[in-house]
């Protein structure tokens, strides 16, 4: 099979609040806010198929990746997902941090939760003797830290 892909563009969460995710992921993990707009009602709902959708979109980038965040406005049934990391359709966004500790702590101020304290990783795999954590944020997306010791 022909492989007509050439880069991954970015990686998108549907979030609660746009101000408190765009703060989340440009104050509390780097990244530049590049577009906040909105978008043409009619067009996201043919490319999403959600009657009724209505958006606000922002771009925030790093010199490694760039984040979408969607807040949704409409349709007014839309909710809350309660997933956990073991159902299926799960997702993670993972960073190599160099201090974990501090970043659970800094991550914190934007109301991001470590699920768990910091594990060591004593298996193998390619992250064989990291230390790890999944952190929670308000908006339900999942941030991973991963610091190599």
């Amino acid at each position: 099979m022909h492989n007509t892909i050439s880069a991954t563009n970015h990686t998108s969460f549907t979030v609660g609040s746009l101000d408190r995710a765009i703060a989340l992921f440009r104050d509390g993990l780097g990244f530049e806010l590049t577009s906040r707009a909105g978008r043409d009602p009619a067009s996201i709902q043919t490319i999403t198929g959600v009657a009724g959708a209505k958006v606000e979109i922002a771009y925030l980038r790093r010199p490694d990746h760039t984040v979408e965040l969607i807040e949704y406005t409409g349709p007014d049934d839309r909710r809350v997902v309660e997933a956990r990391p073991c159902d299926v359709g799960f997702a993670h966004i993972a960073f190599d941090v160099t201090d974990l500790d501090g970043a659970i702590a800094h991550l914190a101020l934007y109301g991001a939760v470590a699920i768990s304290p910091p594990y060591v990783n004593k298996r193998g795999g390619p992250n064989a003797g990291v230390r790890v954590s999944y952190l929670t944020t308000p908006d339900k997306v999942t941030v991973e830290l991963i610091e190599r010791v």
